[in-house]
């Protein structure tokens, strides 16, 4: 079943929709679960409530990325998991580390999440990862959005773990360059 006949199954409310995406996508939203929680249990969790999320969602929303979708979805479900559990006594993991490599680039969101000027930031991130080869895009995502510690990119990739270390960050220079050529203060 393509996506367009599963979000119409969603329009529809037809529990078939559920189904159809459990099949689909549930092991690509819990791998961005686990990347982000390090627990399976927890990951179980953030899997249930994005597919619940997933369901309220569609309609009103109707998305043309259905994994696209699910995938923020999910992310977003297991960061907030993360922040209500505390979940750093756990160990940490790779979450901490990808917002300490960002935060010199990027502003912190926190006030700026519920503000245009927020919208339009990650409008000036999207363009920029336009302007870049599909190789360091996808280094760039992996990180920065699924969360992947260097070693699982480098294997993913057939790299070395330093040249990804090198790539991310002469990727995030550039994209530090690239925002203050755009009048953003860093």
């Amino acid at each position: 079943m393509n996506d367009n006949e599963i979000v119409e199954l969603f329009c529809e409310r037809s529990e078939k929709a559920i189904d159809a995406v459990i099949h689909k996508y549930k092991a690509y939203c819990r791998k961005i679960a686990m990347q982000i929680l390090g627990s399976e249990q927890d990951s179980e969790d953030c899997v249930n409530d994005t597919l619940y999320r997933t369901w309220n969602s569609i309609p009103p929303h109707k998305p043309r990325d259905l994994k696209g979708f699910m995938g923020k979805l999910a992310r977003s479900c297991a960061l907030d998991m993360r922040r209500r559990s505390s979940a750093d006594k756990r160990g940490g993991g790779e979450v901490p580390l990808v917002y300490e490599e960002l935060s010199e680039v990027i502003p912190d969101s926190s006030d700026a999440e519920q503000t245009a000027e927020y919208n339009e930031l990650v409008g000036e991130i999207n363009a920029f990862l336009k302007t870049l080869s599909k190789e360091k895009r996808v280094i760039f995502v992996r990180r920065y959005s699924l969360f992947e510690d260097i070693t699982q990119i480098a294997a993913a990739l057939g790299l070395t773990d330093n040249s990804v270390r090198v790539t991310l960050n002469r990727t995030r220079n550039k994209l530090k360059t690239f925002l203050q050529e755009r009048g953003y203060e860093l």
